[in-house]
């Protein structure tokens, strides 16, 4: 098999991309021969070594990725070769073939392609969490999502709508505006030429979203929790803007407004029923057709640094995925 190795984890130039031999599966794992993997910020972070997992080394990125089962190990039941499966792993996506535990690997459905697969379960679920499950959003609320055009920030507008909720995209040019619009968000802000606070205070008529989606950070954070409704919930989903932001805890006082915590991963390990739960409602959203990965491009699995060089220069419309052939 071939594979992208991270010997030293100091940036994407440090990967090389090898040929090791493939490995057998263990008791409670399969083998799977990928089709495609999906790059994610995190998938940038842990090859730079500023990312909470930090796995021994050498080892493969890429967290996601879909393919087909072709070896299972002597207590595997419920998966058999030949299978279509999606699954996050954490690491070892970006290759030819990858191990991966038989308990996190979920059947794909017919008529759900590799692609979409491999750019489902980190977004969807990340954003599922967050908005059904912290926020407990509902029908007719208005939420803000900050670094709407990024992976994450495509899902989430996907999933509010699928809730009911008015969407308003934020996003740094008009073209990832326009593109926020097109996957059903109900109106836009370019937060690089126009007054955040200003822009949302007339798309709610003064009252302030309800719900703020923020995988981003870094200064918009503070402008956007000065517009926050009251009783509004502030999701904290990541940092891709660098920055951890500090917020005064007078602004949650006076707002009536809370600040909430999403860590998907957390999430799924402590409470994997509800995870399965949630899974299984976006797998049937999807198959209905009410949310899909928004794939910004496919390359060639050997293509990986070019992926990389998009997704760090900010110029991706929602997903990228490698390819095997």
């Amino acid at each position: 098999m071939h594979a992208w190795l991270c010997e030293n984890p100091i940036g994407v130039d440090a990967l090389t991309w090898k040929e090791i031999p493939a490995p057998e599966p263990g008791p409670d794992e399969v083998r799977i021969a990928i089709k495609a993997a999906s790059l994610n910020y995190p998938d940038l972070l842990i090859v730079q070594n500023k990312y909470q997992l930090k796995p021994p080394l050498p080892f493969v990125p890429g967290a996601e990725f879909a393919g087909v089962v072709e070896a299972v190990g002597a207590n595997v039941r419920q998966l058999h070769p030949g299978q279509n499966v999606v699954t996050l792993t954490g690491t070892g996506g970006f290759g030819s073939h990858a191990i991966a535990p038989a308990a996190v690997c979920m059947p794909l459905p017919d008529g759900f392609p590799f692609a979409d697969a491999a750019a489902f379960t980190m977004t969807y679920a990340t954003s599922h969490h967050a908005l059904v499950d912290r926020a407990q959003l509902k029908a007719g609320e208005t939420v803000l999502v900050l670094g709407a055009a990024g992976g994450v920030g495509t899902s989430a507008i996907q999933i509010a709508k699928a809730v009911g909720a008015r969407v308003i995209a934020a996003a740094s040019t008009d073209e990832k505006c326009a593109f926020c619009k097109t996957l059903g968000a109900d109106a836009s802000i370019n937060y690089s030429r126009e007054n955040l606070r200003d822009a949302l205070k007339a798309l709610t008529e003064g009252k302030g979203p309800d719900v703020i989606y923020d995988p981003v950070g870094g200064d918009l954070a503070e402008p956007a929790f000065r517009s926050i409704a009251w009783r509004g919930r502030y999701l904290v989903v990541g940092f891709a803007g660098g920055a951890i932001p500090a917020l005064p805890f007078n602004l949650a006082l006076l707002k009536g407004a809370s600040v909430v915590g999403v860590f998907w991963g957390g999430f799924a390990k402590q409470e994997p029923k509800a995870n399965a739960a949630a899974m299984a409602q976006l797998v049937q959203w999807y198959l209905a057709g009410r949310i899909k990965p928004a794939i910004h491009a496919t390359l060639a699995m050997a293509d990986l640094p070019k992926a990389y060089a998009l997704l760090n220069g900010r110029a991706v419309l929602g997903k990228l995925v490698l390819v095997n052939d």
